[in-house]
Order: structure tokens, then C-alpha cells, then sequence
């Protein structure tokens, strides 16, 4: 048996359009619901979302049953807690804060086996490998690792064609909110300044043979980077979902106590 195939990897390299929801209530009871939404991919963020190992491996558990497939978002690019990440079953892994082509060629080698890679071989005791029930599960791993990187600064912007052109980057994931902070408009990424360079930025990462990213929840800018040709983008977050619902009814039903 080889480990499992990598579909949304897959539909990345044939550039078929993947919509995404990001989850960050970090439960596995509200994962599985969004999981039956339908959307081609939830991205489970432990960057700014309460989430540990256990915790993801929670939300991967709950998932698995659906047809959406998963990325996984640690809050560093620390080679340890992406094997971490890799042993529970993550095959898809967005890695923040990414700035410079070496840290990208580091990334590459942190989510490989050797001698491609400096991953650790610990598959007889992860889930990664069905707890060593896939037998050929260290042969052929490597192959379905879809490594995703985050340029969300001027400096990652810089070296944008260096990092896409790396060997092993599946695709380039423009982050606007922390470009916009970089670039002196904090908590304004819909700033004309910061559009015209994340527009620019994924028509870069396009023009190296990479699968673009990006996230909004604004239906106008969702529709102008699947237009540039963004393979990848996730329409909101389900803590933004519950915050606009929940405050939607209170106040429709405000109005009639008034």
C-alpha cells in the first residue's frame, strides 16, 4: 500500500480553481460541520487560532470522512513541529512568514525523507502511515507532501520568484493583512497600494508554473484573483461566519423588541 493520494495537490498541478474555508475555532465538532459544506479545502490554522498537535489531529480526524480536503498551517517554519505535523496525517501544510529562497529550500528538505529530505523516520507509530498498515508508506510519502508557502512582508514580496522557482514549493499563498501591516496599512489590506502589489504578486507566482493563493471573505477581490488566475482561495473563516450570523439575528430580532 502507498500513502494516499494527494487531491488537492493534484488539482493544484492540473490548475483546477479549489475553494477554501478558513477554520480557526479550533473544535472538531465545527470542523465536521464546515466539512459538509463542500468546500475543496479547509485550512486548520495554528498560528493565530488555540490550536496544539492534539487539537489538529481532532479536526483532521473529523474531516476525514468528507470530501474536502485539508491544509494545515503551524505558526512557524520549525522543522520539528512540521514533522509533528506531517506523523498525525497532515499531507498539505501552509508554512507562514516565509521571506528568502533558503528558507524556502529548508522547508523543502523539513517535509522530505532522506536523503531528499531531513524528515524523521517515526511512520510505524504515526497516523500519517495507518500506524505502519501502509507498508510502503516511506517510498512514496514524499511524492504526495504538498508544501504551500506564505509571503506576507515587503521582503517575501522581493524575493517572490526566487522562492516560487525552489524545487518542491507546490504553490506561493500571498497573506494581504500582513503585507498591508508591512507596508504601513495596518488593518487595511483593501488599500489600492497593497492591492496593486498582491495583484502583481500572484500574477509573479502564476508566471514561475506555481498554484497562487490568496484569502478573502470580499466577494469583489475573490472574484478578480480567481480571474488572475489564483488556484487556491478561501472565501472566509468560520469564525467569521459565526460572528456575522450570530450578530445578524440578534439584531433582526432587536428591531422587533424596540
Amino acid at each position: 500500500m502507498t500513502a494516499p493520494i494527494n487531491l488537492f495537490k493534484q488539482a493544484l498541478a492540473e490548475g483546477r480553481p479549489q475553494l477554501g474555508l478558513w477554520l480557526a475555532l479550533a473544535n472538531p465538532y465545527s470542523a465536521e460541520i464546515c466539512a459538509g459544506a463542500g468546500f475543496d479545502w479547509l485550512l486548520l490554522d495554528g498560528e493565530h487560532a488555540p490550536n496544539d498537535v492534539r487539537s489538529l489531529l481532532g479536526q483532521l480526524q473529523a474531516i476525514s470522512g468528507s470530501s474536502s480536503q485539508v491544509v494545515v498551517r503551524p505558526p512557524m517554519d520549525a522543522s520539528w513541529h512540521i514533522k509533528q505535523l506531517l506523523d498525525i496525517g497532515a499531507q498539505t501544510l501552509l508554512i507562514p512568514m516565509v521571506e528568502n529562497a533558503e528558507q524556502a529550500q529548508a522547508l523543502v528538505r523539513a517535509v522530505r525523507y532522506p536523503p531528499q529530505g531531513i524528515r524523521g523516520v517515526g511512520a510505524a507509530l504515526a497516523r500519517a502511515s495507518a500506524f505502519n498498515r501502509t507498508t510502503d508508506y516511506l517510498h512514496t510519502a514524499n511524492q504526495q507532501i504538498c508544501l504551500l508557502l506564505q509571503i506576507e512582508s515587503r521582503a517575501g514580496i522581493e524575493n517572490l520568484e526566487a522562492i516560487a522557482a525552489i524545487d518542491g514549493v507546490d504553490g506561493v499563498f500571498i497573506g494581504p493583512a500582513d503585507l498591508a501591516a508591512d507596508m504601513g496599512f495596518l488593518g487595511n489590506p483593501g488599500a489600492p497600494e497593497v492591492q496593486e502589489v498582491v495583484e502583481a504578486g500572484l500574477t509573479r507566482i502564476i508566471s514561475q508554473g506555481k498554484a497562487a493563493g490568496i484569502l478573502s471573505a470580499d466577494p469583489a477581490l475573490v472574484s478578480r484573483y480567481l480571474q488572475l488566475g489564483a488556484t487556491f482561495v478561501a472565501v472566509g473563516s468560520d469564525v467569521g461566519l459565526l460572528v456575522n450570523a450570530s450578530t445578524a439575528l440578534v439584531e433582526k430580532f432587536r428591531t422587533e423588541i424596540r
